[in-house]
């Protein structure tokens, strides 16, 4: 863009004003002609009385809740489903008492439905449970870039099972047979009541 030069700025100021003269405005009120008098000063504003200081208010809820390390770490204790039982179950002679389904939720909403589910069975009296966690998001050639870890609920489980809330109702877990889900779904067994 090119600098005007400032000797052609007062004719240019004086054939907008007289172009502008010749135009008829839409709304009259709150109009100042140009090149008629000085302009108006403006009227100072009243002197506000003290105000009393902005509220303020609850803070937004941040997006992520700040990170808290787990005061003690859970010891995941690998606790099978016995070899004998396990073939039972995977060949239908051992009837499934439940199932319950998580995909598509996040670890905090998972770990509580299965708190709740193997708490409301257990009081019932169920003794072999199908949980189905899934196989975690893949990609073409398990090239997982975006994500952190593959198969999130399914990593977890364990850990969930072994928790001092759940660990005096679990006998015992083991990957399901491929009918029932294979690497997507576990073999919960509860103990007796």
């Amino acid at each position: 863009m090119s600098k005007r030069d400032p000797k052609r700025l007062p004719h240019d100021f004086h054939l907008w004003t007289t172009v502008s003269a010749t135009v008829e405005p839409l709304r009259r009120k709150g109009l100042l002609k140009l090149g008629h008098g000085t302009l108006p000063i403006p009227e100072p504003e009243p002197t506000p009385a003290i105000k009393a200081p902005p509220k303020m208010g609850s803070p937004k809820k941040p997006f992520l809740p700040p990170y808290q390390a787990p005061t003690q770490p859970v010891q995941v204790v690998e606790k099978n489903v016995d070899p004998a039982i396990h073939k039972k179950v995977r060949r239908g002679r051992i009837e499934i008492d439940g199932t319950i389904d998580l995909h598509g939720m996040t670890q905090v909403e998972a770990r509580e439905t299965l708190r709740r589910y193997i708490g409301a069975r257990a009081a019932r009296g169920d003794r072999t449970l199908l949980v189905i966690t899934g196989k975690g998001a893949k990609t073409e050639n398990d090239y997982v870039a975006a994500m952190t870890e593959r198969g999130i609920l399914r990593t977890m489980l364990p850990i969930w099972l072994s928790e001092p809330g759940l660990s005096h109702m679990i006998s015992g877990w083991s990957l399901a047979a491929r009918g029932h889900g294979g690497e997507g779904a576990w073999y919960v067994r509860l103990r007796r009541p």
